[in-house]
């Protein structure tokens, strides 16, 4: 607890030399009144119980415990002996300051207090012949400049320790600005990374599909050739564009930014699906008239987005149904398809089947539970897949954030 530095010991050693010379020399200086000893008398024992605490002083960090107790000893044996007043309380008040100054509190001030009573009881019984009889004024002189001693070196512990805490609270609340700084940077990565992978994903399905038919179709159909390029260069500016608006958000805050897709930009998948070789049918009721929050309506956009590129990839040309719908306090989404159309694929289409559990339903899924919601993912009896979600309208505190 009493760690040392060098310049500490430096400043004790100090301060012990000056204390004993002044102990030392202010009570020679002084000379010894009525009734009183040198402190040359008994081959010097006055100048040894000054010199012995004073000297003691230079570890008093390290043992204030010893040396308030030698100080103490030292200077109840001067007085009782009867040796020349003066300065020699010295090295006791800087005993008594060092113990309540660098104990524990309590128990510091409870061996400060039971070491000035039992000295001023000494003191008391040794100034009972004192002449002249107004010199008693030093012993309560001495007694109060002990208790004030221990009481400015427990007003200095005090501060000390609300010092402390005063920092150890700041650096609590930096860490913990650090952690909330760092779970956000997290959040908003996976955030990041979701949509890039809803808007990458549905993008290069499309084109996938679509430069698949043109290669079919090039030398018999170049009209219809020529239109499914026009739609891939469509389909790939758009996903540009988005793409553009998310990395948008890692850059400073000066720059412009598209708003988030919501429910008005499902009929865009939904004919961009249709142009894909879908055909897909709405089934909405409900939104028109009920307000939905925009982390709703984008959530929702992403999960039609996410459905439809699965069957694009997965099963090719097959009836889809969307649905967009408001049902007690929640909006519910579903994309339903009806597998496979044929035997074989559409030309460039992936070869069918359901998808596997992956990045895509398990991004839906984080959606949707993020805004306290539920998502449910799986073939159909018989045939086909669907996706269904529905997440309330009022949103959780947490999802607003």
């Amino acid at each position: 607890m009493f760690a040392r530095g060098a310049g500490a010991v430096r400043t004790d050693v100090l301060l012990a030399l000056v204390v004993t010379a002044v102990q030392v020399l202010g009570v020679h200086v002084r000379g010894p009144e009525v009734n009183e000893r040198p402190i040359t008398d008994l081959a010097g024992l006055g100048i040894a119980l000054l010199v012995l605490p004073g000297l003691a002083l230079a570890v008093r960090r390290r043992w204030p415990g010893i040396v308030l107790a030698l100080a103490a000893l030292t200077s109840g044996a001067y007085y009782l002996l009867d040796f020349s007043d003066g300065p020699g309380w010295l090295a006791l008040f800087i005993a008594l300051y060092t113990v309540t100054a660098y104990g524990d509190g309590r128990r510091s001030v409870r061996i400060a207090a039971i070491t000035i009573a039992a000295l001023a009881a000494v003191w008391l019984v040794a100034a009972t012949d004192i002449e002249p009889a107004q010199a008693i004024g030093w012993v309560w002189f001495r007694i109060g400049a002990a208790v004030m001693s221990a009481a400015l070196g427990e007003s200095s512990r005090a501060r000390q320790v609300i010092l402390d805490e005063a920092v150890a609270r700041a650096e609590l609340a930096e860490r913990r600005r650090e952690e909330e700084t760092r779970a956000r940077v997290a959040d908003e990565r996976v955030r990041i990374a979701r949509e890039v992978h809803d808007t990458v994903a549905h993008a290069i399905a499309i084109v996938n599909v679509q430069a698949g038919v043109t290669a079919h179709v090039l030398d018999k159909r170049p009209d219809l050739a020529r239109e499914n390029l026009v739609a891939i260069e469509q389909t790939s500016s758009r996903a540009l564009e988005e793409m553009r608006s998310i990395l948008g958000m890692l850059r400073s805050g000066d720059d412009p930014r598209a708003p988030t897709p919501g429910l008005a930009e499902v009929d865009e998948l939904v004919e961009r699906a249709r142009e894909a070789g879908l055909t897909v049918d709405r089934q909405d009721t409900g939104p028109a008239s009920v307000t939905v929050p925009s982390a709703v309506g984008a959530a929702a956009y992403r999960i039609v987005q996410e459905g439809l590129t699965n069957v694009i990839r997965h099963v090719g040309p097959t009836r889809v149904s969307v649905g967009v719908t408001t049902e007690a306090g929640e909006l519910c989404v579903s994309v339903v398809d009806e597998g496979p159309s044929g035997d074989a694929p559409a030309p460039g289409a992936p070869d069918p089947g359901p998808p596997a559990p992956g990045h895509g339903i398990r991004g839906m899924r984080e959606r949707c539970e993020l805004l306290g919601g539920r998502l449910e993912a799986g073939p159909r009896a018989g045939r086909g897949f669907e996706v269904r979600a529905r997440i309330p309208l009022a949103l959780r505190a947490e999802a607003t954030a």
